[in-house]
């Protein structure tokens, strides 16, 4: 039993200490502990400047952290070479804020960015071929392909991210605040493609965000950043029972109870 757990705990992070400044001495993470399983999509949530990103960046190798250890797949992730660490690499993708796309490439040159870097020498046929499928996956139209991020949406931008992220098809899907900027609507069919593709692909998510409606909507667990570490990890019924000023407050104030209400209409509809 223990090493099936051990076997289903995808990212692990203990210890985590990160900090900026000469001599780190703006410390952000402190004593961070978290543990990511198998095939969920957990959402992270935290007041401004609690590290939601930087503990991404630092999972993903963008951020060296002072103290701690990071496995991800069971390996180490910290201090690795890059020629190391490639392996692990390619089994995630990446959608940063915004969609963070080159904005001088076409969507379908984004998407083929990724598998350039690791498969080098593919027939460019097939990395168009590759490119359309990922475009069209996300929901994208496939005239959208040609297009530049100019000619997009701020909606149709994250979807091209998206697409970039999944170029590999990732093991694990780092999603950072994918639907901030898009309308209620926009934002509900972000979160209803994050499931179907979760649930299709067998992906496992890990997903910064700090809109209420998405946490109810797709996520497995949450995770809360507060006094620089993760303070409760669980369903938001665990968390709603727990006795803290932060989660009190961002879970049964005005947005809270908004959400609530929107998860139980959804639910009657189903």
């Amino acid at each position: 039993m223990a090493r099936r757990e051990q076997e289903d705990v995808i990212i692990r992070v203990q210890g985590l200490k990160n900090g900026f400044g000469d001599q780190g001495e703006h410390v952000v993470h402190d004593g961070l502990d978290l543990e990511v399983r198998r095939g969920e999509i957990l959402g992270v949530v935290g007041g401004s400047g609690t590290g939601k990103s930087v503990l991404m960046r630092s999972i993903i190798g963008l951020q060296t952290p002072i103290e701690g250890s990071i496995e991800v797949f069971g390996e180490n992730t910290i201090g690795r070479e890059e020629t190391e660490a490639v392996d692990i690499r390619k089994r995630w993708g990446v959608l940063f804020q915004g969609g963070a796309l080159f904005s001088t490439l076409t969507v379908s040159e984004n998407v083929q960015v990724p598998i350039k870097e690791f498969y080098p020498g593919l027939d460019q046929a097939l990395l168009e071929e590759i490119a359309a499928y990922k475009v069209v996956m996300t929901g994208l139209p496939p005239d959208a392909g040609p297009k530049f991020p100019a000619e997009l949406s701020g909606g149709m931008k994250k979807r091209a991210g998206l697409a970039r992220a999944l170029a590999l098809d990732p093991e694990l899907l780092f999603l950072d605040e994918p639907t901030a900027g898009l309308d209620p609507i926009g934002a509900a069919a972000f979160d209803e493609l994050t499931e179907s593709l979760q649930k299709t692909l067998g992906l496992t998510v890990f997903l910064i965000t700090h809109d209420l409606d998405t946490l109810y909507a797709i996520c497995d667990r949450v995770a809360v950043l507060a006094d620089k570490r993760v303070i409760a990890v669980g369903t938001i019924d665990e968390l709603l029972a727990l006795d803290h000023p932060w989660i009190e407050e961002y879970f049964k104030g005005p947005r809270g109870r908004a959400a609530v209400a929107s998860a139980e209409r959804a639910q009657a509809r189903t």
